[in-house]
């Protein structure tokens, strides 16, 4: 299961209308690691400046890997954090992920990271399992 959702956010659901502050809520509790990368990373994007901010640590654990790809492989997800963080996010190897202001001005640093090429430049054979 990728989140744990409230009773009351289910009912939400069933109903037709879901608050997205509340869905975000239930991504930051239920996928905590992937919560705490991405926000940090927005944080470093703000202190640093920059184009982007991107992580290249593996994962503790399996566990945490698990919700990097649970939180960046589903679309819903994916956009709710994009909106609420205000960010635009990027993903390989199953755990790097970037930041990315949405501003214009870093849109060919977007698209060289998210390119065929470094895809291909960022893969190792300590990665091929994850």
């Amino acid at each position: 299961m990728s989140l744990d959702v409230s009773p009351a956010l289910l009912e939400q659901a069933e109903r037709g209308e879901v608050d997205e502050q509340e869905f975000v809520d239930c991504v930051r509790t239920s996928l905590p690691y992937a919560w705490e990368m991405i926000s940090s990373l927005v944080a470093q994007l703000k202190v640093d400046g920059g184009e982007f901010a991107d992580n290249q640590v593996p994962p503790p654990s399996e566990k945490e890997r698990g919700q990097l790809l649970r939180a960046l492989a589903s679309d819903a997800i994916r956009g709710a954090l994009q909106r609420h963080f205000g960010v635009r996010l990027a993903f390989q190897n199953c755990h790097r992920v970037a930041v990315f202001p949405w501003d214009p001005a870093v849109e060919r640093s977007y698209d060289e990271f998210t390119s065929l090429r470094s895809q291909i430049l960022n893969q190792s054979p300590e990665l091929r399992d994850c």
